[in-house]
């Protein structure tokens, strides 16, 4: 890219300029470029309201967006009291210690059908006590009326022109980082110095891994590795980004071929993930304009979902049984492709997928693994709208047995069961090759 060109897109980017992408709106889901510097004038009131917190243990009850970045930061900052429930397996949901647990019920819309039925679920368990609860959510928003009807303790607004995947430095990700014991202001500040590097045309760390990233996708290297902890986060912003109208840089947990790119990440120290959030996040644009795609929507996300709710509306137990055969299918993955293995299991037994991957890898293919629903909401729109190079397989275990989710006509398993299945009908909609197997 010439320097001229590498100065304009950086001033294009700040001044909110469209035509930087598609020029389909999206200046108005730039928020993200500020929300360092908003979040630090809130801090104040987090530490205030965490200062009467008197629970044991917090909870957090999201999705996508609104869980990876607090469960990037409970593992690189070793965080025993929390945990982050993104599973509709009746089994994980069982496991959650309601007595002495902050729930906080985590959703940009509001009405996202997995943290509304673990709220729901939880509001029963703890006889419906406001106390025991938190919102994190958009002004106006569903869920918003359900806290103040319901008393909730805290009812905390994102910043509506930030999409999900862009929210870690927003209330998403610095509610729980304060109920954590994180020291937000030091994150927070670590982001505004990267905020600030992010605006120079040289030595901007953002514009040059956006260009590595967006280059390396020109010249064919469309896999990127992103194993570790940090790499669940940049996972679900690579892949939900930059996954469509056929294009896209595909997270994959392991890989050595020459199509697969290798970042750094930097997180030696944990408040290093405050300038890295924002790195990814600034890269993520600068590939995506690379690319000629909108990096702020996510067009093929609602296929799944159309298909559960779908599935739900026919009653009964969805089929989730073996479909295909495995061998077949991995004999088919050849260069350029990478196999994903989609796994609605318990996650306590994620080790246990072991065999499938090491088959997966024999395949001399990147390899990429996410756990269902989870993946849904990362890796989901790279599966459907980005480069038809994928091998699918999706692995069920024992979904135990059904635990009733209060107001649904469906449990748990019910619904875990219709997630596998809707997702795998999307995909064989779109021609995808895929198959199923148990765990």
């Amino acid at each position: 890219m010439a320097r001229t060109d590498v100065a304009q897109l950086v001033e294009r980017i700040w001044s909110r300029d469209p035509s930087v992408w598609t020029g389909n709106g999206e200046g108005q889901w730039l928020g993200w470029l500020d929300e360092p510097f908003r979040m630090r004038e809130r801090v104040h009131e987090l530490l205030e309201f965490a200062t009467n917190v008197e629970l044991d243990r917090v909870c957090l009850l999201g999705m996508g967006g609104s869980s990876l970045a607090p469960e990037v930061l409970k593992r690189l900052f070793g965080v025993e009291t929390f945990e982050a429930l993104d599973t509709t397996h009746p089994n994980a949901v069982r496991r959650v210690e309601a007595e002495g647990t902050l729930f906080i019920s985590a959703s940009k819309s509001g009405s996202t059908l997995e943290t509304r039925s673990h709220t729901d679920f939880f509001w029963d368990e703890t006889g419906g006590d406001g106390r025991r609860f938190v919102a994190i959510t958009d002004p106006g928003s569903e869920l918003e009326l359900l806290a103040r009807a319901r008393a909730f303790a805290g009812v905390f607004h994102g910043e509506p022109t930030i999409g999900g995947r862009y929210s870690a430095l927003s209330a998403f990700g610095i509610v729980p980082a304060v109920l954590m014991g994180v020291d937000a202001l030091r994150l927070l500040e670590r982001a505004e110095e990267m905020r600030e590097a992010c605006r120079f045309e040289e030595g901007n760390p953002g514009l040059e891994l956006g260009i590595e990233l967006g280059e390396g996708w020109r010249e064919g290297r469309d896999k990127v590795l992103v194993a570790g902890d940090f790499g669940l986060w940049v996972e679900q912003l690579l892949a939900e980004s930059t996954g469509k109208e056929g294009k896209g840089l595909v997270p994959v947990a392991f890989g050595s071929s020459d199509d697969v790119q290798r970042p750094e990440f930097r997180v030696d120290d944990p408040y290093e993930v405050g300038q890295e959030f924002f790195r990814w996040e600034f890269a993520t644009a600068v590939a995506g304009s690379i690319l000629g795609i909108n990096p702020f929507d996510q067009p093929d996300v609602q296929a799944a979902k159309d298909k559960t709710s779908e599935i739900l509306s026919r009653g009964g137990e969805p089929s989730v049984a073996p479909e295909g055969d495995l061998d077949e299918l991995l004999a088919q993955a050849g260069e350029g492709d990478y196999v994903s293995v989609q796994a609605f299991v318990d996650p306590v037994r994620e080790a246990e997928l072991e065999p499938i991957l090491e088959r997966a890898r024999a395949t001399g293919r990147p390899v990429a693994v996410g756990l269902g629903p989870r993946y849904l909401h990362s890796t989901g729109q790279l599966h459907k709208g980005g480069p038809d190079t994928g091998v699918f397989v999706q692995v069920v275990d024992d979904l135990g047995e059904e635990l009733p989710i209060p107001g649904r006509p469906f449990g748990f398993r019910t619904l875990i069961a219709a997630q596998a299945a809707g997702d795998y009908e999307a995909l064989k909609e779109r021609g995808r090759r895929i198959v199923r197997v148990t765990l």
